[in-house]
């Protein structure tokens, strides 16, 4: 017991570090350690299989007992998380023109639902978002979990009574405690998977793929350290980079390796928490932005296009360019609804360049070879950036009301530690 305590009083991010430097000797040490490993994926099949519940339930408790000053949050966060999106489609198609890339193209990848055009991702988002319920808490489909659990939390805001009311919140304080036990068992889940990661991958993938990779990281990097904090600075007229590089170690440590955005929702609700925010405003926000803040996927997108392009000689112009900038920015906010994720829309964003359909799976086939650092980082990216705009949102209406910013930004409000 002495033990377990001495673990959790703890801080969590220092025992992270330490299973990340375990996972990683091990991994350069030893072969074959299958039962690390299997921690890694219990750990990502937990929080996946708590985050839909827990969406939903907060969900439902916040619309349930909640005020009418969301909506003055909540149009802030969408329009940053948008803005975000197509800024970050921008920086990569400024540095695929800088830095124009080639590519091996060697074997087809391989899809069940390729999109044809951004109407078919924007005609799936719209049917996701009506499914069965029950069905969307079984897949994961986070829009049809937001829109069902909307339209519940609604009614039962008009209808249930009181008691009900706290039989909701009650619920949300259950999953929400499950959720931190799972958390807490982060650090073994981290060793597990960075010991996969180096054990089954190792360098191979840097030199065959070393400018394509270093180019995604660049611009990834670009738009979490400059572009979205320029954003938050405008927003909050203050240095906003204890926010960024809160959310970055709390929120992007754990989505890199996860490389789930969905998975890292709890982790984000707990950070949430953890910055005074008001649960009413983050237990829609941070869902939301699973699915619509996609700068990463953004990027990948348009650097990807445009490298096939340059693979088969073809002459793309700088206004054709931004055209795809809109386009990946369409995309990555429907992301959620196509099966594949991000990879599976660069076929639809290289017919706008008249790149062949079997030319653009080749150039999938690549995104899934270098995955292991290219989902990673844009996992990170866009999760961290679901929390840095909702709390920005939420800041924003503090300074409105007369509140101080919290202490960490240069204001007097305390929050958790």
């Amino acid at each position: 017991m002495k033990i377990v305590e001495k673990y959790n009083n703890t801080s969590l991010i220092l025992r992270i570090i330490c299973g990340l430097i375990i996972g990683i000797v091990l991994g350069i040490t030893f072969d074959g350690l299958n039962f690390i490993p299997l921690l890694g994926t219990i750990f990502v099949g937990a929080l996946k299989a708590i985050a839909p519940v827990l969406v939903f339930v907060l969900v439902i408790s916040a619309l349930a007992q909640g005020n009418d000053k969301l909506d003055r949050r909540f149009g802030l966060v969408i329009f940053l998380y948008v803005l975000s999106t197509l800024l970050a489609s921008f920086v990569a198609v400024v540095g695929s023109f800088l830095f124009p890339q080639t590519l091996i193209l060697t074997e087809t990848a391989k899809a069940d639902v390729i999109p044809e055009g951004i109407g078919q991702v924007l005609s799936n988002l719209l049917l996701n978002m009506v499914s069965n319920p029950v069905d969307s808490l079984v897949k994961g489909q986070y829009i049809g979990i937001l829109f069902w659990a909307i339209v519940f939390g609604l009614a039962a805001k008009k209808l249930a009574s009181d008691n009900t009311k706290k039989v909701f919140s009650d619920i949300s304080e259950i999953v929400s405690m499950a959720v931190k036990w799972i958390i807490n068992l982060a650090p073994f889940g981290i060793m597990g998977l960075v010991y996969s990661n180096v054990s089954e991958n190792g360098l191979s993938i840097f030199t065959d793929y070393g400018k394509l990779i270093l180019l995604l990281v660049v611009c990834m990097l670009s738009v979490s350290l400059i572009v979205d904090p320029l954003l938050i600075a405008l927003v909050l007229k203050t240095n906003p980079y204890p926010l960024v590089w809160r959310c970055l170690k709390e929120s992007g440590v754990t989505a890199f390796f996860t490389r789930s955005s969905a998975a890292n929702i709890p982790v984000n609700m707990e950070l949430c928490d953890k910055l005074g925010m008001d649960r009413e405003m983050y237990a829609v926000s941070i869902p939301l932005g699973a699915t619509i803040n996609m700068d990463g996927a953004a990027i990948t997108i348009a650097i990807m296009s445009l490298a096939a392009a340059n693979t088969v000689g073809i002459n793309v112009s700088f206004g054709s360019a931004l055209i795809l900038a809109f386009i990946a920015t369409l995309g990555a906010c429907g992301a959620s609804g196509v099966a594949g994720g991000s990879l599976l829309l660069i076929p639809m964003a290289c017919s706008l360049f008249g790149v062949h359909a079997d030319v653009a799976m080749q150039v999938v086939a690549v995104g899934f070879i270098i995955g292991v650092v290219q989902d990673s980082l844009e996992t990170a990216l866009n999760s961290s950036g679901d929390v840095m705009f909702a709390a920005t949102a939420e800041y924003a209406q503090w300074k409105k009301d007369g509140k101080s910013l919290p202490k960490f930004l240069g204001g007097n409000t305390d929050t958790k530690i």
